[in-house]
């Protein structure tokens, strides 16, 4: 049996090939994902592992974290003369960096990275763990002079003696660049601008006396860990944090972690697609195989083997298959995680592919991806094959179990989809978004499986349908093509499933982003009432000296501040919330549309007051005049009164949980230091809008981290960032597309081989190679048009309760993308006409007395 699996194995190689691309697609993605980010962590690990100091004392962490506010925590630079005295310490140095900053040059063209990776700025002190070194000109001294990084400096064609100007929190200032300095480790894409000491603390931090971190050198034979101890015993109870160079690097690696997960899990997204929809397709395959092998199987059967034997024979050639398809996938992975490398250097990220990481779980998870897909896809087959009679091995039956009934699948796809239905009804039902968002998950993975057993049960009434015109339209070519669609129903379900995934994920999330499209288009209509905003393009803070600008703008009017700042709020229920609050200047009302249940502007920003959602309020059991604590960074606290209460439609006031908004007197009260995230400008009487954003642009040139944007403008950026998430989709799709394409090729390779004889008879009676050609063409179309609807009906669905869930945040408004609908039918038509051209070009060209003379 052995002998036997093997040589049938080797013998249709060929046609198993278009299987084992789909288990190579997974594997890769899997083994790429892995590699990729695994080389990723263990560069950095050593980059902050070299540069971390034996023990670091910085701020202790609070509120701020959770949203840049623009201020920076310090802590006294005079600490650092405490640290030194403590025995075991051979150096204290003080640090002052900070990420809030941005460099542009003569031209004001920025010269940090644009691609979302900080610039940094700090002071400038010798060490041997700084991730750089002076490779030209001189140290700075004094507060016009500065160093740049190598890469950074390449990048932007910075020279020696050139000046920059540095945008800071306490006021821009020019420097002029007296070194290069080179990094020793992994540039990790920041730009890095170093100061003096002095110059560091004053024009970064706004005073000598703060830092941001004291960084400690232990004396030789002093343990981190004793060495923090003594320290913090020195320190006392103080609002700061100490961490071992071990430690620091954990939590440097940590806040990276972040960043490397999305690509992870975007990556096994990818490989989830690939495993999904190549398990149809390795399914149909051994489908077709065991039944073009009836009468093989039934003959080894007639000779003695017995079931256990048949079905161990096929899931050999099973594991055979993962095995070699996982092997090329683990080779794929490693040539798509070099890619990634490539990638991130282009964006400033210099990675070596020559440290690349393959830890001993890449190829045990690829194997076991590659291996178990393969292994569970091949058994409902095998156990097909062990059914097989050895009768059969008498009878001419090209086909085994064409004909059984489809009442097992009938029944469980009723059910499966009767509970989809169901949990999909409670989603769009439901009143609060954890259980809603819980019960779309629960029925998008039931209706999926529902359709997927359903499938061959829909074959014959909408293939009819679909192929109506065929007949009429190709005559008998046609009416052929339509009825081999409709021969093998499971044959016809299983192939057009694989397409059916990838286009319910499109149609759905289709769907769930032009209704978010719209319904912030509504948003920005309803709420925007200013003629400009002022914003970052990341939507970072920025320096006081913005405002003064744009308020000192010819034409300028009105000027609205808002500004941002984490707090948590103590509920009357005993609930605890974590969320962002703003402050806004008086005349609100002038640049914004706010809806009252209670109470008005005036008094949502008189001091000591807020403004909450009244759902929310409704929630906890707030009421306008209820009194709340609420916690600001640095451990401020505060009792402010409930004022007014919000009806913004369904949506938390201003896009935060519970909507909480006050006067920028009570923010400014509680947090002094903060910087503008926001500013709404009206035009002066007299000034035309177009005017006005002339002059803006002009003197806000000097500063490119802000833009100016009107209501059109807004949209757009919303459009653009909702984009970013359809993108990612149509790339699953691709992918999906590309397997399908397989699966069909290999259905209807499959398929002409079994129909040998028959194509040979056809083309006997006249049939021209033309309009056989023509016949599997047709045939490969609707198939692929059958999964595109199937996909797409599903895809709807989904998307009209991915909406429901999106309307409990109050984004209410329901889009159907009908365009993109249409074209996504008619590429799965071109999808079925490439995915025909092989398989139909060997058919035309058979030898018709061989063709008939085919067993």
């Amino acid at each position: 049996m052995l002998k036997a699996t093997l040589r049938s194995f080797l013998a249709h190689k060929g046609r198993l090939l278009l299987s084992a691309l789909a288990v190579v697609l997974s594997v890769a993605f899997v083994a790429g994902s892995l590699i990729f980010s695994d080389t990723v962590t263990r560069t950095f690990d050593r980059l902050f592992a070299s540069t971390a100091a034996d023990v670091t004392v910085s701020p202790k962490e609070d509120l701020s974290s959770r949203i840049p506010t623009g201020t920076t925590p310090t802590l006294p630079a005079s600490l650092a003369g405490r640290v030194t005295s403590v025995d075991g310490v051979a150096a204290a140095h003080v640090s002052a960096a900070v990420t809030d900053i941005t460099v542009v040059d003569s031209h004001h063209a920025p010269v940090g990275p644009t691609t979302g990776a900080p610039t940094i700025a700090q002071n400038w002190y010798a060490s041997h763990r700084s991730p750089v070194e002076l490779s030209s000109g001189h140290a700075p001294h004094g507060a016009a002079e500065a160093l740049l990084d190598a890469d950074t400096a390449d990048r932007r064609h910075v020279r020696i003696g050139d000046t920059l100007t540095v945008l800071a929190r306490p006021g821009s200032f020019r420097v002029r660049v007296v070194g290069i300095a080179t990094f020793t480790t992994t540039n990790p894409g920041a730009a890095l601008v170093f100061l003096d000491t002095p110059t560091a603390q004053t024009r970064l931090l706004g005073s000598a006396a703060a830092a941001t971190s004291i960084a400690v050198d232990a004396r030789p034979g002093v343990d981190d860990a004793r060495l923090k101890r003594r320290i913090a015993a020195a320190l006392g109870n103080g609002p700061y944090d100490l961490r071992t160079a071990s430690e620091q690097a954990k939590s440097n690696t940590d806040q990276l972690g972040t960043f490397l997960d999305v690509i992870k899990y975007v990556m096994l997204g990818f490989a989830g697609i690939a495993v999904l929809v190549g398990v149809f397709l390795i399914v149909n395959t051994f489908s077709m195989l065991i039944a073009q092998r009836t009468r093989e199987l039934g003959l080894l059967r007639a000779l003695g083997a017995d079931r256990r034997q048949v079905r161990r024979s096929v899931l050999t050639e099973a594991l055979l298959l993962g095995l070699v398809g996982s092997t090329l996938g683990l080779a794929a992975g490693i040539g798509l995680a070099a890619g990634l490398i490539r990638l991130m250097s282009a964006f400033g990220m210099n990675l070596k592919s020559t440290e690349m990481v393959i830890g001993w779980a890449t190829p045990v998870a690829g194997y076991v991806v590659g291996v178990g897909v393969t292994f569970v896809a091949a058994y409902l087959p095998a156990r097909r094959a062990a059914e097989v009679s050895p009768m059969a091995a008498l009878s001419d039956a090209e086909v085994a179990g064409v004909g059984r009934p489809l009442k097992v699948r009938a029944v469980a796809g009723a059910v499966v989809g009767a509970l989809g239905v169901a949990a999909l009804a409670g989603c769009a039902g439901a009143t609060s978004t954890a259980p809603a968002a819980s019960l779309l998950g629960l029925g998008v993975v039931l209706t999926l499986v529902a359709t997927v057993l359903a499938g061959p049960l829909l074959v014959r009434p909408v293939i009819r349908v679909l192929g109506a015109a065929f007949p009429v339209v190709f005559g008998s070519v046609g009416r052929m093509s339509q009825r081999n669609a409709l021969r093998n129903p499971r044959r016809t379900g299983a192939t057009a499933s694989a397409l059916m995934v990838g286009l319910a994920l499109v149609g759905g999330m289709s769907v769930a982003s032009a209704s978010m499209s719209k319904s912030f288009d509504q948003q920005i209509d309803k709420t925007l009432g200013a003629d400009f905003v002022v914003q970052n393009s990341n939507f970072q803070p920025f320096p006081q000296e913005i405002t003064g600008t744009v308020r000192a703008t010819d034409g300028a009017g009105l000027v609205v501040r808002q500004r941002l700042t984490p707090l948590a709020v103590r509920l009357p229920d005993g609930a605890r919330v974590e969320t962002t609050g703003a402050g806004y200047d008086p005349r609100l009302d002038d640049v914004a549309h706010v809806t009252y249940a209670r109470g008005d502007s005036a008094a949502a920003l008189a001091d000591g007051a807020l403004a909450m959602d009244v759902t929310f309020a409704k929630d906890h059991g707030v009421r306008v005049g209820s009194t709340v604590p609420v916690q600001f960074p640095a451990g401020r606290h505060g009792v402010l009164k409930v004022g007014a209460l919000t009806d913004q439609g369904g949506s938390d006031g201003f896009g935060t949980q519970g909507g909480l908004y006050f006067g920028m007197g009570t923010l400014q009260k509680y947090v002094p230091d903060g910087q503008d995230s926001a500013l709404y400008v009206n035009a002066a009487p007299g000034t035309s809008k177009d005017v006005l954003r002339s002059r803006l642009e002009k003197t806000l040139a000097p500063y490119p981290q802000v833009q100016v944007r009107d209501q059109a403008d807004y949209k757009k950026l919303v459009h653009d960032q909702i984009a970013v998430l359809l993108y990612l989709v149509y790339a699953l799709l691709g992918l999906a597309i590309v397997i399908a394409v397989l699966g069909v090729v290999n259905t209807l390779a499959l398929s002409v081989v079994e129909r040998t004889r028959e194509i040979g008879l056809l083309r006997a009676i006249g049939l021209s190679r033309r309009q056989l050609r023509r016949m599997i063409r047709l045939e490969s179309v609707v198939i692929a048009v059958f999964g595109a609807v199937l996909g797409l009906a599903l895809g709807l669905v989904w998307g009209v309760c991915i909406q429901r869930v999106l309307a409990l945040q109050g984004m209410k408004a329901l889009a159907i993308p009908w365009g993109t609908i249409v074209a996504v039918v008619v590429g799965a038509a071109v999808v079925g006409v490439v995915a025909a051209l092989l398989p139909a070009l060997r058919a035309s060209r058979m030898n018709v007395l061989t063709a008939i003379a085919h067993e």
